[in-house]
C-alpha cells in the first residue's frame, strides 16, 4: 500500500493519455488544415480571432504529443498546463454553442485532472521523478 499513490497516478496518467490520443488528438492531428481551422476558430468565443490553422494545429499537437510526454511522465506540470488550457477552451466553446454543462462535462472533468497533475505532480513512476 506504501506505492498505491503512485500506481494510482500512473493509471490515471495511462488512461488519460491513451484515450486522449486515441479519440481527440490523432483524428484532430490528422484531420489537416480545416480541421486544424474549425478547431482554432474556437478561440474566437475569447476573443482571439487570428491564425485559427496554427491555433488548432497547436491544439491538435498538445492533445496527441502532450498527451504522449503526459502517459511517460514527462515534463507532467507543463504539460497539464497546456492540456489544461485546451480543456477549458474546449469546455468554453460547448457552453458557448448552447451545449449546456452536460456537454462540456468531459472537457471539464478533464480540465479537473490536469489541475490535479499541476498541483501534486506525475508521481514516483514517470520519467520527471527519474
Amino acid at each position: 500500500m506504501k506505492n498505491s499513490k503512485d500506481i494510482g497516478l500512473l493509471i490515471i496518467r495511462v488512461v488519460i493519455g491513451i484515450t486522449m490520443i486515441a479519440f481527440h488528438g490523432l483524428g484532430k492531428l490528422m484531420g489537416g488544415p480545416d480541421t486544424w481551422t474549425k478547431i482554432g476558430g474556437s478561440l474566437s468565443n475569447i476573443g482571439i480571432n487570428f491564425t485559427p490553422m496554427l491555433f488548432g494545429l497547436s491544439a491538435s499537437l498538445i492533445e496527441t504529443v502532450g498527451s504522449l510526454l503526459f502517459i511517460l511522465g514527462l515534463w507532467t506540470r507543463p504539460v497539464a498546463a497546456l492540456l489544461a488550457v485546451t480543456m477549458l477552451i474546449a469546455a468554453i466553446s460547448h457552453l458557448s454553442r448552447g451545449d449546456g454543462f452536460s456537454g462540456a462535462s468531459h472537457a471539464i472533468e478533464l480540465l479537473a485532472i490536469y489541475i490535479g497533475f499541476i498541483l501534486i505532480g506525475p508521481g514516483k513512476y514517470s520519467i520527471d521523478k527519474k
